[in-house]
């Protein structure tokens, strides 16, 4: 208590030379306010965009591998028979569904094919991902069930002409019309809209699903389109034949995930003379977005720091020509007998407030300029409570090195040349 009565008027006396030169003292703040809202406006905005990435990979499950097709360049030994047949057989099969049931740790499989086909409703007309799947999709890719339900052993095992759709295809297909008993062509078959489940936000990495999706029971899809997808051209027909698009793996535990991906791969380079698949392992994604967001964030908050130090030498540099302009008061207070350090203290407390009136105003606007950024934009941003600290502590150290000089060198000064200072 003693301190604060001392430092007080030492306080009072730096308000009143702020004060007293208004415009200057705005003008220099601005420089540290300008540093603080940019260093937290930066940061939220990264915040917001490494959030995002991360939530979608978290998404598709930290135990989860994702095996899926993928045709191979001609360059990795391509189907020779594909030119001649015009059918390119290539990607995952049955069989390979089955041999990586056997790999310890693995709790469950899910096959999956995607094609894409037209989609009749009415009038209507829109071409859909259509998913031939098993019930189980939906518990290792977990998306809220909007209305009705999604797919059911029963109808797997009935071959039943049921489908669900994702958000965004009900809007684009069925547009203001009810879902409850629509029914709609896909391809040469009917069927009957059971549900609707939330479509996956743009910007995942590498999800098992898209935004227009329409999901169909696999033994339905096997029985209606077969293996092969055909297509006419100009010369005749040709298309593709793929066993499985993709096998979700879901492991047992989230230590085994990496070392279960890699006697997958082993498995596969086995049985498949091209490497015709790729695998993807959330849990490694995740990892690598995570040292990425790290990086990401020193790098923005170097860059916005650079504006803070800016706004320091302005305030050095005003606090020199302070010095200079008080050179004779300086002379008079130290004849008096004032000692350095009250000299050194007086000029310190002059650019602390500088430094932590504008590093207060920064806050303010840095915290508003992420609320404005989300408004306008639709952009996600996360404002921090270590990117507050971070920021209003460099101001206050700005404050304190850079008009250490400036006050060390008023301290300095020859009492009676300062007192001849005209």
């Amino acid at each position: 208590m003693t301190n604060i009565l001392i430092m007080w008027p030492f306080v009072r006396l730096g308000l009143t030379d702020v004060w007293r030169h208004k415009t200057r003292s705005l003008l220099t703040m601005l420089g540290v306010v300008f540093g603080v809202a940019s260093v937290i406006a930066m940061l939220a905005v990264g915040e917001g965009a490494s959030q995002q990435a991360l939530d979608s990979i978290k998404r598709l499950g930290s135990q989860n591998i994702m095996v899926t097709s993928e045709k191979p360049t001609a360059e990795e030994g391509g189907n020779v028979n594909a030119v001649q047949s015009k059918l390119a057989i290539y990607g995952l099969l049955y069989d390979d569904e089955a041999r990586i049931r056997d790999i310890p740790g693995v709790e469950l499989t899910v096959p999956a094919r995607m094609v894409r086909r037209n989609t009749r409703f009415g009038e209507r007309q829109l071409e859909l991902r259509v998913v031939e799947t098993i019930p189980a999709w939906f518990d290792v890719v977990q998306r809220p069930v909007l209305r009705g339900r999604v797919l059911t052993q029963n109808d797997l095992d009935m071959h039943a002409n049921v489908c669900v759709l994702t958000e965004n295809g009900v809007r684009r297909l069925l547009a203001a019309e009810e879902m409850n008993d629509q029914r709609i062509r896909i391809g040469a078959g009917m069927f009957e809209v059971i549900g609707v489940v939330k479509n996956e936000d743009g910007g995942s990495i590498r999800a098992p699903d898209s935004e227009a999706d329409v999901y169909i029971p696999m033994t339905t899809g096997k029985k209606l389109f077969g293996d092969a997808n055909m297509r006419p051209t100009a010369s005749g027909m040709e298309g593709e034949r793929v066993e499985l698009g993709q096998i979700i793996v879901r492991m047992n535990s989230v230590e085994v995930v990496e070392k279960g991906s890699k006697a997958i791969e082993f498995m596969l380079a086995r049985f498949h003379k091209k490497k015709d698949y790729r695998i993807d392992v959330p849990l490694t994604l995740l990892r690598e977005a995570e040292r990425t967001k790290r990086t990401f964030n020193i790098v923005l908050g170097a860059i916005a720091g650079i504006s803070l130090l800016v706004g320091g030498i302005g305030i050095m540099n005003i606090m020199l020509a302070s010095v200079t302009e008080r050179t004779k008061e300086i002379g008079i207070r130290r004849a008096i007998g004032a000692r350095r350090s009250r000299i050194v203290i007086q000029f310190l407390i002059n650019t602390c407030v500088l430094s932590l009136g504008g590093g207060l105003v920064g806050l303010l606007l840095g915290m508003a300029i992420p609320f404005i950024i989300t408004w306008s934009t639709g952009m996600v941003t996360v404002v921090q409570s270590y990117s507050l600290a971070l920021a209003f502590g460099i101001s206050a150290a700005v404050g304190i090195v850079f008009g250490l000089y400036p006050a060390m060198r008023a301290a300095s000064l020859d009492p009676i040349e300062a007192l001849r200072h005209e």
